[in-house]
């Protein structure tokens, strides 16, 4: 691969990588006084955990804050800001930067939130139809479980397949990775909801 092509692609890897890496719910639990949110509940840094404390507007306000970043590194890389490249590639490199940043935050020892939100804000600024698919599977199972890991599970896995319904074959194949980075996330999850000891929705920290 020439260096014209990979250093733009490294480019929006890094800088959506930063974008993603700030630590919305951290930063706004401190600020409001409530401590260390990663000593709380599940230890999560996303805004399933803030909702724990019992501050819907906090966990709101974390669940938009969290998407937009990751709608912004998209943004940003579609803006030519960072080279031009033809294609989805600049785009979907600074989307999954945003993702990795989420997931292992260099400023947090490697160690961040699970995703989900971010995951949406991506898919937005990508593909809208793919967002509101997630969003769509993400609610329908809520609604019937009340296991937010649960429903990021569902969606992940759907969303690949209801991009290629909606005729956007390409975007299919490179998302399934994504999806899959996302899954991976909601390991420990998964081994809780086996165990049947997983958290629901509004349960307190």
């Amino acid at each position: 691969m020439s260096t014209v092509l990979t250093l733009p692609v490294l480019l929006a890897l890094l800088a959506g990588y930063l974008l993603g890496s700030i630590p919305f719910g951290l930063i706004l639990t401190r600020a409001a006084g409530l401590g260390d949110i990663r000593r709380m509940g599940s230890g999560n840094i996303g805004a399933t955990n803030v909702l724990r404390t019992g501050h819907k507007g906090l966990a709101a306000a974390t669940l938009a804050l969290d998407a937009l970043k990751g709608t912004a590194a998209v943004l940003l890389a579609k803006s030519g800001a960072l080279g031009l490249l033809p294609g989805p590639i600049l785009p979907l490199a600074a989307g999954l930067g945003a993702l990795l940043g989420h997931l292992f935050p260099v400023w947090l020892g490697f160690r961040g939130g699970k995703g989900v939100a971010t995951y949406i804000g991506v898919l937005a600024a990508l593909y809208a139809p793919a967002a509101l698919a997630f969003v769509a599977v993400w609610l329908a199972v809520a609604a019937a479980t009340r296991y937010s890991s649960l429903s990021a599970l569902t969606a992940a896995i759907a969303t690949p397949f209801a991009v290629w319904a909606l005729g956007w074959a390409d975007a299919a194949v490179l998302l399934a990775p994504t999806s899959a980075l996302l899954i991976f996330a909601h390991r420990d999850n998964i081994r809780r909801l086996i165990a049947g000891v997983e958290p629901k929705i509004g349960a307190k920290a």
